[in-house]
């Protein structure tokens, strides 16, 4: 075992170790120091000495953000005062994109024979690009799918956001003045782009009269949006190992999705292109009637509509 100990390292806090040596490599090594012996042997010598064949772990998340919890803390006030009120609170994220067409779909099916599908996952093959994003109803386990079939844009985010509360929103709430938007702090709602404010304010604040919330959590913490395991998990193991041949096939998936805590799925097609690389100029932002909270202000901000509603 002399020839792998430089390149070993472990983890201090339990007993498992690892080489940066492949087989073939330490036969080869070997063989130079007059000793031969095939790959088998080599893997049964590291088995017997503590070494296993292990992929990479992601667990390092990185050095915290110095308010993550104090965003934590606060986003969970928000949200229980939200419910105890009566208000809307939704956790929105989009989903993984998915090709249409004949390709191989993640996870396992029950059937008699495999599914046969193309070898490769090329683009032009596709009959388009499936942008699925959610909104979670917390108060009520009810899930919402708009499928975008352009680009996911913050215009794309707050359209879908939109439909779901013409849809759903306003029958579940019908007496709501304020809705909570629980969303990552990267991506089409993120806290960052500016098109998100924009059209949050004109398309839903300003148009329903609702004054909007929006909390995001910190950066790298996407695993604690609600959305995450209580819609988007049910969805991807319904589907597991079936080809979404079809926007059909992808719609009726989503709106199969159930769960034994009473979870249900409503799933739409949104047609239209949303273009990206939108710009919002400084005047725009400064029309808008956005309030920046006292606590993690970058994070947390109010939308209150410009007039009323009509």
């Amino acid at each position: 075992m002399s020839l792998v100990a430089p390149e070993t390292a472990g983890d201090p806090m339990s007993d498992q170790k690892w080489t940066r040596r492949s087989l073939r490599p330490l036969r080869d090594h070997l063989k130079c120091a007059g000793k031969t012996i095939c790959p088998a042997t080599g893997g049964r010598l590291l088995r017997k000495n503590a070494y296993r064949l292990r992929a990479n772990v992601k667990r390092e998340a990185g050095a915290a953000h110095p308010d993550r919890n104090t965003q934590f803390e606060y986003l969970a006030v928000q949200r229980q005062t939200f419910l105890a009120a009566g208000q809307a609170v939704i956790s929105v994220d989009t989903k993984k994109k998915e090709l249409i067409g004949n390709f191989k779909n993640e996870g396992r099916a029950w059937c008699q024979e495999a599914e046969v599908v193309n070898v490769h996952d090329f683009p032009q093959d596709a009959l388009g690009r499936a942008v699925p994003y959610g909104v979670y109803d917390v108060a009520h386990n009810r899930g919402w799918v708009g499928v975008g079939q352009s680009a996911d844009t913050p215009e794309f985010a707050v359209a879908a956001i939109v439909s779901w509360w013409e849809r759903q929103g306003q029958a579940a709430y019908p007496d709501a003045t304020q809705l909570l938007v629980i969303c990552d702090a990267g991506g089409s709602n993120g806290c960052r782009p500016r098109a998100w404010k924009q059209h949050l304010q004109e398309r839903l604040s300003d148009r329903f009269g609702l004054e909007v919330t929006i909390c995001h959590y910190p950066t790298g913490c996407s695993k604690w949006n609600p959305i995450e395991h209580r819609l988007f998990s049910p969805i991807s193991l319904n589907w597991a190992g079936t080809p979404l041949r079809t926007f059909e096939t992808l719609l009726a998936c989503l709106r199969g999705t159930t769960t034994q805590t009473g979870l249900s799925v409503e799933a739409v097609l949104m047609e239209g292109v949303y273009a990206t690389g939108q710009k919002v100029a400084h005047a725009v932002m400064k029309s808008l009637n956005l309030h920046r909270h006292s606590v993690c202000p970058r994070w947390n901000y109010t939308l209150q509509p410009r007039s009323a509603p009509g």
